[in-house]
């Protein structure tokens, strides 16, 4: 089975430019199955249920987000009713919405979890690895290939956690930073990790949003608003190939696109 992660979408022009890719790269890669992060698509801030459904309409399996879940009030209408939304799993207990799913495809069933990091997040949130302990044996034998999307600022808080879950899940991408790593690999036991996947939206950017609005928050430290960058958007990913028989990684291809 070949999974595509894509990197956080950044607005509409992420999204616009993750419609035009997909299609075409999904029959040239073979992609079976496809997780996409969706926590900055609704003006760089949280998602809607429009843009949510948009996603799904383009092929995508499971829609994972990340610390700007809540941002857009739309998502505590749809975020409990559609299967394949989940927040991040170790947000506090009994908060609206699901941090796993178990998705069938090709007589595999598929469990994609969404964690959060808590290094420099200013989120208030339970310890992702005890939570991903809890998760683990809770779907034990319930999933055959495992995915894990840590939306974490710190390297090494999502290095701990490849460590953490190596032969335990097939595979555990990062998400957050908008800046995709070169530090793809298989761990020792068959895991596949990569610290962060990148982003998909604009090129000419400050991690997606406008140079100037950032530039003048960096040099006066006042609070200018931030704004959604224009221009040309990238695509970026990871393509992780796993064995049908042992469901660990066998081969992982990073992919930025422009």
């Amino acid at each position: 089975m070949r999974i595509l992660a894509v990197g956080d979408i950044v607005g509409e022009n992420g999204l616009k430019k993750a419609k035009e890719v997909l299609p075409e790269l999904k029959k040239q890669e073979n992609i079976d199955f496809v997780i996409m992060n969706g926590e900055n698509v609704a003006d760089g801030m949280g998602i809607t249920h429009k843009h949510y459904k948009q996603m799904i309409e383009m092929g995508v399996d499971v829609v994972t987000l990340g610390n700007h879940t809540w941002a857009k009030k739309d998502v505590f209408t749809f975020i409990n009713e559609e299967e394949r939304l989940i927040r991040p799993a170790n947000y506090t207990e009994g908060v609206l919405g699901k941090g796993y799913v178990i998705v069938e495809c090709k007589n595999k069933k598929v469990a994609v979890i969404n964690l959060i990091g808590r290094t420099e997040m200013n989120v208030l949130s339970e310890n992702p690895f005890t939570k991903v302990k809890h998760i683990l044996e809770e779907i034990d034998k319930k999933a055959n290939i495992i995915v894990v999307d840590f939306h974490a600022e710190a390297s090494a808080e999502k290095i701990a956690m490849g460590y953490y879950l190596d032969g335990k899940v097939s595979a555990v991408f990062g998400t957050h930073t908008h800046v995709q790593t070169a530090d793809e690999t298989i761990l020792e036991n068959g895991t596949g990790y990569i610290t962060d996947i990148g982003m998909t939206g604009p090129i000419k950017s400050v991690i997606g949003m406008e140079v100037g609005a950032s530039l003048k928050r960096f040099e006066t430290s006042l609070p200018e608003r931030y704004k959604l960058a224009d221009g040309k958007c990238g695509f970026c990913g990871c393509i992780f190939e796993v064995d049908d028989e042992n469901c660990r990684i066998t081969n992982i291809k990073r992919l930025k696109m422009q």
